[in-house]
């Protein structure tokens, strides 16, 4: 049976890196939010640092939408891994529920996994050099007001996994997840 994994978490929480890690255990493909968000940041001049341009993200959720079509006509057989911060603020529930009945329509397995990392270790990982290469937050003050003005993560269904970034390596992070997975 194929997959659909949902990774959630703040910026610098390791999304993409546990992604890559799953995806090199498991075989699915990572669709992190920053694949199908660059295009867009690239394109608007965006840096890691400070806010983006209004109507940047409205031209970001288009090609969202032709990710997840193109996800629709994929082979039954493939697993699929997105990324996301979803935070306590309208819509993004809905986000959160279109990942999962995505994977209903694909008749494929769903695992929500909570990336938990505490804030000074977020605060650490923020401003590394590699997060530039993928036009990722890196500034702390974005950080901060991001923190600030949501206080919290979406709440996580019943059926998510809760796993601490700062205590696993991304590979042993991604065994935790094949095992939850397989369980």
């Amino acid at each position: 049976m194929s997959t659909v994994y949902y990774l959630i978490g703040w910026p610098g929480s390791g999304k993409r890196t546990v992604g890559l890690a799953l995806a090199a255990l498991t075989g699915a493909r990572l669709l992190d939010n920053h694949l199908i968000n660059d295009p867009i940041f690239q394109a608007v001049g965006a840096t890691g640092v400070g806010p983006l341009p209004e109507g940047t993200w409205p031209l970001v959720g288009r090609v969202e939408a032709a990710v997840l079509e193109a996800v629709m006509l994929a082979p039954p057989e493939l697993s699929f891994i997105f990324t996301n911060v979803l935070v306590q603020r309208p819509g993004e529930l809905d986000t959160f529920e279109s990942r999962r009945r995505l994977a209903d329509a694909r008749n494929a397995r769903f695992v929500p996994v909570w990336l938990l990392c505490s804030e000074p270790e977020l605060r650490r990982r923020i401003p590394l050099d590699d997060r530039r290469a993928r036009l990722k937050m890196r500034d702390e003050a974005g950080l901060t007001r991001m923190l600030e003005q949501y206080g919290a993560l979406l709440s996580p269904p019943p059926d998510a996994l809760m796993l601490h970034t700062d205590h696993w390596s991304p590979e042993e992070t991604a065994r935790q997840i094949v095992a939850h997975t397989c369980s």
